[in-house]
């Protein structure tokens, strides 16, 4: 069977619309700012930057997260040193500590709008930068829509969905099993029942729709869906992890969701050898859309998740590093056709 990339509805054939499948989340901020034209300008899947007429500029936004707050420190903190302002001349404006000011620049703490409009008044900040700063900070005090799921999910993993959120671009490898991201309701409940016994029923099923949930992001229409690359190991597809009808379904699933435009599934086949990412373990990249004056509006990012805790690598060695390693497996992996005709044999060949 052929497989050729078109239009589909969901992941699992339902409309983006759907309860459920719209995701509104943190957002996207800027590192410089300059008015434009009338217009919108794309900052998050739940922010607009709206330029008027007369260039003045509103920040829309419906739900933040830890995103905006980096994103509102790194713009605080770029205004400070071109105004040659020191942390402790911000904090005596502020009337508070050098710690305060540092956190708030590290995005460790949410900005009251009074003090981000003291800072641009002291750093200089022109009217158009002042209306970005101040709706960042707005948007910064909110939570994202996972917080809603409360202890369920880790406070380390917290930041990873905010930035997957505002991501245009996200990679992933995994030899062991099909990312979160692409999994079915089944099979995460299935892995959930064998590697977690100790939940109850209800803190299962939060935990396996907060997943789904998640999924919204792949679908949407404004702002456009991430592109999402998955390496999976021909071992992963091979091994009937949660049982064999659980299985055939998720294979289905990729076999579907494989056909979206944003999709890209690609097979490492066990015939290439020992993969090269193989010390490198399960990981994700993360690049992130350009802001209006150019660089990405978060640094690029590799996601490294661990039993009890992640690490987030954002060094320019460290992404190189990773780089390399997602090289590797472009050039051992199958192309996107081959590997679904490879996920489709394995389906009649081994769940069928």
């Amino acid at each position: 069977m052929r497989y050729r990339k078109g239009p589909l509805l969901t992941a699992h054939g339902c409309s983006p619309r759907a309860p459920g499948n719209s995701i509104t989340s943190s957002t996207n901020g800027i590192s410089r700012f300059r008015a434009g034209n009338a217009g919108r300008c794309f900052l998050s899947d739940a922010q607009w930057l709206h330029f008027g007429t007369e260039g003045c500029c509103t920040v829309h936004a419906t739900n933040g997260s830890t995103v905006p707050r980096r994103q509102l420190g790194r713009l605080l903190t770029q205004l400070r040193v071109d105004a040659q302002v020191s942390i402790e001349a911000a904090a005596e404006q502020l009337d508070c500590s050098r710690q305060k000011v540092w956190r708030i620049e590290r995005g460790l703490t949410p900005a009251r709008g009074p003090d981000v409009r003291v800072l641009c008044e002291l750093y200089r900040a022109t009217p158009d930068q002042a209306s970005v700063l101040l709706g960042l900070a707005e948007v910064g005090r909110a939570e994202g829509w996972w917080h809603a799921y409360g202890r369920s999910i880790p406070a380390w993993f917290s930041l990873y969905v905010g930035l997957e959120n505002v991501a245009n671009s996200v990679r992933y490898y995994n030899a062991e099993l099909v990312p979160g991201i692409l999994q079915t309701p089944e099979y995460a409940t299935a892995l959930f029942l064998h590697n977690r016994p100790e939940l109850s029923e209800e803190e299962r099923k939060k935990v396996v729709n907060f997943r789904i949930q998640r999924q919204g992001l792949l679908v949407r229409r404004l702002p456009p869906a991430p592109e999402l690359t998955v390496m999976l190991s021909e071992a992963v597809l091979r091994r009937p992890v949660p049982g064999r009808p659980v299985m055939a379904g998720q294979l289905r699933h990729l076999l579907a969701v494989g056909q979206r435009h944003n999709i890209n599934i690609r097979v490492l086949p066990l015939a290439a050898g020992p993969p090269l990412a193989a010390e490198a373990g399960t990981f994700v990249l993360l690049d992130f859309p350009e802001s209006p004056l150019g660089g990405p509006s978060e640094p690029p990012t590799v996601y490294v998740e661990g039993l009890t805790g992640a690490l987030y690598l954002d060094q320019p060695a460290e992404i190189a590093a990773y780089e390399r390693v997602w090289k590797g497996l472009e050039s051992a992996a199958l192309g996107e056709g081959q590997s679904m005709e490879l996920i489709d044999a394995i389906l009649g060949e081994c769940y069928e």
